[in-house]
């Protein structure tokens, strides 16, 4: 599995911004693409991920903010992330997941990708 990853940056509070993540290699359609975070002083968690086959995984704490979406031709799924909040302030790690549970279970990822900082401050 080869990931490239980018995106992310510097963003004032209620500002968006959206990551991609190509992914190629993948053993199969049921593997997740996605992200996971991790801001200083805590736990890396699940974020959101997408599958081939369209399911999709969005954390509690960025439903109604973010979206996640994939071009299949491209092999690269999009994170686009609205009203976003100081408290989303994390490093972003692509990763690949199996399922079940390979969007938010470390224990799941079979590839992680390059971590990306975004940072919401005014």
């Amino acid at each position: 599995v080869q990931l490239q990853a980018s995106g992310g940056g510097l963003v004032q509070p209620g500002g968006s911004l959206r990551l991609s993540c190509e992914a190629s290699g993948l053993a199969s359609d049921t593997y997740a693409v996605g992200w996971f975070r991790q801001a200083p002083g805590k736990e890396r968690e699940g974020v959101s991920c997408m599958n081939k086959l369209g399911s999709t995984y969005l954390a509690g704490s960025v439903k109604g903010r973010f979206t996640i979406s994939r071009d299949n031709a491209k092999n690269t799924v999009y994170l686009q992330m609205n009203n976003l909040k100081p408290e989303d302030t994390a490093v972003y790690s692509c990763s690949v997941g199996q399922p079940p549970a390979g969007c938010y279970d470390e224990r799941r990822v079979v590839s992680w990708g390059q971590g990306t900082q975004v940072t919401v401050s005014s």
